[in-house]
């Protein structure tokens, strides 16, 4: 009993082979379906998608493009089955990974994908960004995130419904999710799989969806763990004080960087107290909303 949702967009030379592909796969389970989520392709991408002609394959076409996250997000709401299993539609994923997932699944509540190889390591932006990434959400955690945005998983409808309000539309779904599951202390195992190289153009702005994805993890520790991240800055100005005190007394830049210093330093203090304020507000935020009975 799972779904399988499959987000397209403009992935004519991938969408059949993967529509293929992934049917293989759910053909020995029952009650699987397969759902596509054709995100205003411009291309032959929906032909693609009606020539494969698949077998309990639900096809939910956009107007124009809405993004990532939103076809997601339509997919798994649109779904019968309680285990959903979401893999992009480029043949980056392979689909028969879905069954060494699906293997661990209800024990845990999420299972990923962790990617693995050359094809996923390249990139003079992508690697150094993951791994700052990947520090933030260990750090938030307080456990290991192999791939924080991977986009194989498997996981139970039940729960992410239950922060549909904070779900990215963007590309950045998928580190949202991580962060809400892992930030909640729900079971979250880590399977590795090979990354392939895609078929067709990537869709990806490296600079703008990189700066988008910093912006929902830190959002994220802000609403779920926030006194993580003002020890975080705190640490940060007192180390920053401290390099500079000393770095003064042998470089003898001058008393102004003395002040600085001492300034940068003595800053600890009240961002640790805005730190311990936000994590009050967040406790009586939700003792509200249990209250509530939300």
């Amino acid at each position: 009993m799972i779904s399988v949702v499959i987000p397209m967009y403009n992935e004519e030379k991938g969408a059949a082979a993967t529509l293929t592909a992934v049917a293989e796969v759910m053909r020995g389970l029952e009650g699987a379906e397969i759902i596509v989520v054709n995100d205003g392709s411009t291309d032959a991408t929906a032909e693609a998608i009606t020539a494969a002609a698949i077998a309990n394959t639900r096809l939910i076409s956009h107007p124009e493009n809405m993004g990532y996250g939103k076809s997601l997000t339509e997919g798994i709401l649109a779904a019968k089955n309680e285990c959903i299993a979401i893999i992009d539609g480029d043949g980056s994923y392979p689909p028969a990974a879905i069954l060494e997932l699906y293997k661990h699944y209800p024990a845990f509540d999420m299972i990923v994908g962790a990617r693995q190889g050359w094809e996923y390591r390249k990139g003079l932006i992508k690697g150094p960004a993951r791994m700052v990434f990947r520090a933030l959400a260990e750090y938030a955690a307080g456990r290991s995130v192999p791939d924080v945005n991977s986009g194989l998983r498997i996981f139970k409808r039940s729960v992410l419904l239950r922060f549909q309000d904070s779900l990215c539309a963007g590309f950045s779904f998928t580190t949202t999710i991580t962060l809400l599951f892992m930030l909640n202390s729900y079971y979250v195992k880590y399977i590795p799989v090979e990354y392939n190289r895609r078929e067709g153009k990537s869709k990806v702005r490296h600079f703008r969806d990189t700066l988008r994805a910093a912006q929902y993890i830190v959002e994220a520790i802000l609403f779920y763990n926030p006194m993580k991240l003002f020890l975080l800055l705190a640490s940060v100005n007192l180390i920053a004080g401290g390099i500079l005190a000393v770095a003064n007394q042998f470089l003898r830049m001058g008393v102004f960087y003395d002040f600085l210093a001492a300034g940068l330093a003595a800053g600890f203090i009240p961002i640790f107290c805005m730190g311990l304020l936000a994590d009050q507000l967040r406790k009586i935020y939700n003792s509200f909303n249990r209250a509530d009975g939300k």
